[in-house]
């Protein structure tokens, strides 16, 4: 999230969070698709992450700067965190850019009508960021993990929240600290008409979540070496924090509506609550006192729209449920994998006949067929199976479905082009059996002579 709401109106009772979500129902639509991605900067001289103030002891500019130079050159206005610059965003309603634990840099699209916009968007961030990397000697990695610094190697950025999450993480996971510093990820966020469109797309969206991230998977590497993994950021995630991660089982239990996600959500522990300026450390604390205000940490205060906002801004399912739906299954990669992500989901949600079709493919597995893909694939990727066959062979189904779903969008371009040419490079994967994590780590074993440090060149934006 890259900048937090701020409405103070307090909230009388359940029912009105479960209004607030409601209200993202969008039945006359328009339907739009929202692309956020993550990716980490290093210093091209001696390949070492970036810190927020840089290295002033060699005249070296750091995260602080590409911040400063990018609020000169967009005219975005500034997000602040006790007087640190932390974020920007467009007033006109446009994006937001954020910065991750570790420094990851954080490009909140706009919910926008095409890909092909989408395309537009990422290419003017990358024209803005071009001549300030340029002269600060920095450029930014296309991998879904850091892979070579040690944790106590990475920077840490001066936002109170994440200090919160710092501390409370060790509490309920062995690899928490690794998620916020470590990992950079795509996601793309789809809209939902109705309720019951919300349901169905929720349930469609967690059943391909490891398909997802079997496509995209590229974080192979950590610590300098192989680390046994394809999705070691999928890997990650499973040992996070199992009060607010996984795969929702219950969205597909009858009852299953935005009441349900509600109850799920005040049952998720607490990070903080922001007060003014200040992040007040209440983790591990419930929501559902706050509600009544008996919170013992803040006693007297009452739940505000913006706490609910907040709170579910930490939740993190491999899908989640806002006033639109965000897709989590997925490992950054090239520019070509970003904006493929932003067709396939378009292609397959915003499409009846693509979206029924990709039902029929997966309505059929159980909950414990899906827990069973969502373990296997960090490691096997395209090789796990579920009902009796791999995920290549579903990707080889999904993927025309949603080539299928774009064509009848056929939303176009100035030069005529609709937004099926943006799936090739999963195409070109699935006819292969080999994603990018896999031609990665070939690039290791041969041409990179077994060191990560060619990915320093071969491996960014």
């Amino acid at each position: 999230m890259a900048r937090d709401l701020v409405d103070e109106h307090r909230i009388s009772s359940r029912d009105e969070l479960v209004g607030w979500l409601e209200a993202g129902c969008k039945p006359q639509g328009p339907f739009r698709v929202g692309t956020e991605h993550e990716k980490i900067a290093f210093y091209r001289v001696d390949l070492s992450p970036l810190p927020y103030e840089g290295r002033p002891d060699l005249g070296r500019e750091g995260v602080l700067a590409l911040l400063e130079g990018l609020a000169a050159a967009s005219g975005w206005e500034r997000i602040e965190d006790a007087g640190a610059l932390i974020g920007l965003y467009d007033p006109q309603g446009g994006g937001a850019i954020s910065l991750e634990p570790g420094g990851q840099f954080e490009l909140s699209g706009a919910p926008l009508d095409t890909v092909h916009e989408t395309r537009d968007e990422l290419d003017a961030h990358f024209a803005l960021l071009r001549p300030l990397c340029e002269r600060m000697g920095v450029s930014f990695l296309d991998l879904g993990m850091s892979p070579l610094w040690r944790r106590d190697q990475t920077p840490v950025m001066p936002k109170q929240r994440y200090r919160i999450m710092s501390g409370y993480m060790p509490r309920v996971g062995g690899l928490g600290l690794d998620m916020m510093f470590r990992t950079s990820t795509v996601q793309t966020n789809i809209d939902f008409a109705s309720e019951a469109d919300m349901v169905a797309k929720m349930r469609l969206a967690l059943s391909l979540q490891p398909l997802f991230t079997a496509l995209f998977a590229n974080s192979p590497f950590t610590d300098g070496k192989p680390n046994g993994f394809l999705s070691m950021r999928s890997q990650i995630w499973t040992d996070t924090d199992p009060d607010r991660t996984g795969m929702l089982p219950f969205v597909f239990e009858p009852g299953m509506g935005f009441e349900r996600y509600v109850d799920y959500a005040l049952d998720v522990p607490l990070y903080f609550v922001k007060r003014g300026d200040v992040y007040h450390d209440v983790a591990g604390a419930s929501f559902r006192d706050l509600l009544v205000g008996k919170l013992p940490q803040l006693p007297g205060e009452f739940a505000t729209i913006s706490d609910w906002a907040n709170h579910l801004s930490t939740i993190f399912p491999e899908v989640r449920l806002k006033r639109y739906m965000e897709m989590r299954g997925a490992d950054v990669g090239p520019r070509s994998h970003i904006l493929a992500f932003a067709a396939l989901c378009a292609g397959l949600f915003y499409d009846s006949a693509a979206s029924a079709a990709a039902w029929d493919l997966v309505k059929d597995f159980s909950a414990q067929d899906r827990e069973a893909m969502r373990k296997a694939v960090p490691r096997e990727g395209l090789a796990t199976r579920a009902g009796g066959r791999s995920l290549l062979d579903l990707a080889r189904d999904i993927l025309p479905l949603a080539r299928a779903g774009l064509a009848r969008r056929a939303l176009r371009d100035a030069e005529g082009q609709d937004e099926t040419h943006y799936l090739a490079v999963l195409e070109e994967i699935a006819e292969s059996g080999e994603n990018l994590a896999q031609k990665r780590l070939k690039h290791f074993h041969g041409a990179w002579k077994k060191s990560v440090l060619p990915a320093f060149q071969d491996c960014v934006y």
